[in-house]
């Protein structure tokens, strides 16, 4: 049964559903996204492991001033704090699109905190380097997508606002993600989707040939949101790199 947890961290109200037992394992979410989202692939993964599906502030239930939270570094200074204000520790952080940034962000710089990474489609070279290029690929996206998750998404997005959504995407094309990949001491899953117009294959070969301890998982069909669209392969890639370790097979 979910159990929703809110903790006021940084005079932010801060929402996230919990699921499961065992390991804790939190799914950071994309640009102007929510838990609403990660319903399939939280249920799959709760059968293994303690799932948060978490709300940074401005997103999903988690209301936060307007105009404020519309830069990744302040982001990641608040999961750092929603972490602590949580007890939760060598935790795995499931980051997925531009939550993979935030992910990477808070690896990079407080390391105690996280045991592994999952960056699912994740975002942090630019292949387009402009807004309009961004939208576009989004927009792509959307028609591959299932209708309830655009439906989610759309949701989202209302609760976030125009105003942080279009912050947090100028603040993308400035933050700076590469320089701590190679800085990550946590293991790495890279899962991507061959479907997906956002994240094309060259990025993730960039990443991960720049990551110290790196496995990539393509998954035929994926879309951007590929935790979506093929939910079970996602979650059992997920499942054998926790449990496992960085041996996982193609899906």
């Amino acid at each position: 049964m979910a159990r929703d947890v809110w903790l006021e961290v940084g005079g932010i109200r801060t929402f996230a559903r919990v699921l499961g037992s065992g390991p804790p394992l939190v799914l950071v979410p994309g640009l102007a996204c929510s838990h609403l989202y990660f319903g399939p692939v939280q249920r799959a993964l709760a059968e293994h492991f303690e799932v948060w599906a978490y709300d940074p502030p401005g997103h999903g239930y988690s209301r936060a001033p307007v105009g404020a939270y519309t830069k990744l570094g302040e982001l990641s200074d608040h999961l750092v704090a929603w972490l602590e204000a949580a007890r939760l520790r060598d935790v795995v952080l499931f980051g997925h699109s531009q939550g993979a940034e935030i992910a990477v962000d808070l690896a990079a710089h407080q390391p105690h905190l996280v045991s592994k990474l999952v960056l699912c489609a994740p975002t942090g070279i630019p292949e387009y380097p402009n807004i309009a290029g961004q939208m576009l690929n989004l927009a792509r996206d959307a028609l591959r997508e299932r209708p309830v998750l655009v439906w989610r998404v759309l949701r989202s997005y209302a609760l976030a606002g125009p105003r942080r959504a279009w912050g947090l995407l100028e603040d993308q094309l400035h933050h700076q993600t590469v320089p701590n990949l190679p800085r990550l001491k946590a293991p790495v899953l890279l899962v991507t989707g061959s479907r997906d117009p956002i994240i094309r294959p060259r990025l993730a070969e960039v990443m991960n040939e720049l990551l110290p301890e790196s496995g990539w998982v393509e998954i035929q069909g994926g879309t951007h949101a590929v935790h979506d669209s093929h939910t079970a392969q996602v979650a059992a890639a997920v499942k054998r790199f926790i449990l496992t370790g960085l041996e996982v097979n193609p899906v």
